[in-house]
């Protein structure tokens, strides 16, 4: 279970699992996109590829066991910490199997490292369109705003202190569970002004859901050229409309969309097959 520290002062945690051509996987859970996410997917990919594949598994920075600074994290930040992990292990190329954000994350290693990537399959891409709004991400992060601005930092990091995680304890902050485990980082946060405090939070939304439709992390017209193979299996709630996982496969010059029902009890074994399948197929 390696990690790896980062120039920012950053450590990124990861496993693996199984052996064979690599699959870098980038978990659902927004904020919380960590490993142990998986375990509530109805597709767990370390699970279910090992079998063919080397499943890497990692904790985004500020998730899991991945403790970072009290700083934004843009998309170009997270991309430079996956790619790290395929440095640590020596890894040219790899697949990714990315659910919710991790759609977000495929999208851009595909823009900036293209060749690092063989193919990605996408699990309920997350997205802005007419269906919902910035807002709908933005609400997240609410009540440790407004936890902050009545009645100070100190009350945050209680919260944090009673339940570190955030994706269940909004108030707490996306920081909650590096001030849970690490006193030092405790007392940085806890010294901080309540105006300090929410403008570092206001930074760190924007950075993670910024207000960039269709896709957050890319433009239209990159997804227009993008020739990454894809597999797209599409959500169907406010975070993930079904009508972005439409358009990434309308759009993108080689993806393909299952249906919207894939998951479902009678689909589901099928659906496993054929993401299988694709990244059989896709394998250099």
């Amino acid at each position: 279970m390696p990690d790896i520290e980062r120039p920012d002062g950053a450590v990124i945690h990861y496993e693996t699992f199984g052996e064979g051509f690599p699959l870098l996987c980038f978990a659902p859970g927004g904020v919380n996109s960590e490993i142990d996410f998986w375990s509530v997917s109805a597709i767990n990919p370390l699970t279910e590829f090992a079998s063919d594949f080397m499943v890497i598994g990692m904790d985004q920075r500020n998730a899991g066991q991945s403790p970072a600074p009290a700083a934004p994290a843009p998309y170009d930040v997270m991309v430079a910490d996956q790619i790290a992990v395929l440095d640590d292990l020596g890894i040219e190329r790899a697949h990714t199997f990315g659910g919710c954000i991790g759609v977000a994350f495929i999208l851009r290693i595909a823009e900036e490292v293209p060749d690092r990537i063989a193919s990605g399959v996408g699990q309920d891409p997350v997205g802005l369109n007419h269906t919902n709004s910035v807002d709908t991400f933005m609400d997240m992060f609410k009540p440790t705003l407004a936890l902050a601005r009545e009645e100070g930092v100190g009350a945050v990091v209680e919260s944090a202190m009673a339940n570190r995680v955030f994706m269940a304890n909004n108030a707490a902050g996306p920081f909650a569970r590096r001030i849970h485990d690490d006193d030092g980082f405790r007392a940085e946060i806890g010294s901080m002004s309540a105006d300090a405090y929410v403008d570092l939070i206001e930074r760190y939304a924007d950075a993670i859901w910024p207000d960039r439709p269709p896709y957050f992390s890319v433009d239209e017209a990159f997804v227009r050229s993008c020739e990454t193979p894809l597999l797209i299996l599409p959500g169907s709630d406010v975070f993930h409309p079904t009508s972005i996982a439409e358009q990434i496969c309308r759009d993108a010059p080689n993806a393909h969309c299952l249906d919207v029902d894939c998951r479902s009890e009678a689909k589901l074994p099928d659906t496993i097959e054929t993401v299988r399948s694709f990244l059989k197929e896709h394998t250099p």
